[in-house]
């Protein structure tokens, strides 16, 4: 049965963890699913997985466009969720809205926005014309240079506020739901208590209704960043395909993240 957005608001209103991992192929997004993950994010995180960058910022809409195809042709049954690139989602909720359309005609169910209550008026656009939205808030990764770096987000009593009040408007504003990155896990749980959408959490703590991760991360393949939240679960595995379904377990069974991997 196919994974939808239905699907994970019933395990989100059953107390039900699901995962997501990134995914950029066919063969993956086979191997994925077979192994139990829920949603496969296409992310622009392929900038730095894929193509060697530094950041995701040169990651272009017709990349993100390629390697959506290329997951939707392997995929039977999970979501795929897609990122919207840096520069496509910026401009104007119609210009977002062309632009999101491309990936859903790709095969994407779903994508994901960057940016807090300056987004609201785009999600609230593409939420009434039919295009779902997970919002992204805490650390974006499109906006590494304003933050000065990878650094964790929401440390303070009032950018905690800012969030917990980003989250609010970006909900009613029609999003279906929320990814929060490199937040401390007491205001994750916070956030997550006082929404009616699931929340799906990387460095933000266990306490998140689903955890995602970059999939070259989680086989501890991507050597280049080593933060906390980052765990590899190639270790004590014998396959890519063992280390996948431990991944999975380990969120389901509210085994992942611990207090080793959250701030």
């Amino acid at each position: 049965m196919k994974t939808t957005i239905s699907t994970l608001r019933k395990m989100y209103e059953n107390s039900e963890k699901f995962t997501v991992l990134t995914c950029y192929d066919a063969l993956f997004a086979r191997i994925l699913e077979n192994c139990g993950v829920d949603v496969l994010l296409v992310g622009d995180s392929l900038g730095n997985v894929i193509q060697g960058e530094k950041t995701t910022l040169s990651v272009t809409l017709d990349d993100m466009i390629y390697h959506t195809r290329c997951v939707a042709r392997g995929a039977e049954k999970a979501l795929i969720m897609a990122d919207m690139p840096f520069g496509t989602s910026q401009l104007s909720p119609q210009h977002t809205f062309d632009n999101a359309g491309k990936l859903l005609a790709a095969g994407a169910q779903i994508v994901k926005i960057e940016g807090g209550r300056i987004m609201a008026e785009t999600v609230a656009f593409l939420t009434q014309r039919g295009i779902p939205v997970c919002a992204h808030i805490g650390l974006t990764p499109q906006s590494v240079h304003q933050f000065g770096g990878y650094k964790l987000q929401g440390h303070s009593e009032t950018s905690a506020r800012q969030l917990i009040d980003d989250a609010r408007i970006l909900e009613e504003s029609g999003a279906a739901l929320l990814l929060m990155e490199l937040v401390p896990a007491a205001l994750a749980k916070q956030i997550t208590e006082v929404l009616h959408i699931p929340t799906i959490g990387i460095g933000a703590g266990g306490a998140c209704s689903a955890q995602v991760l970059v999939l070259h991360d989680m086989l501890g393949l991507y050597q280049e960043k080593k933060l906390k939240f980052i765990k590899n679960f190639m270790e004590n595995a014998c396959s890519i395909q063992e280390a996948i379904r431990n991944y999975v377990e380990a969120v389901k069974n509210n085994r992942f993240p611990d207090r080793e991997h959250e701030y």
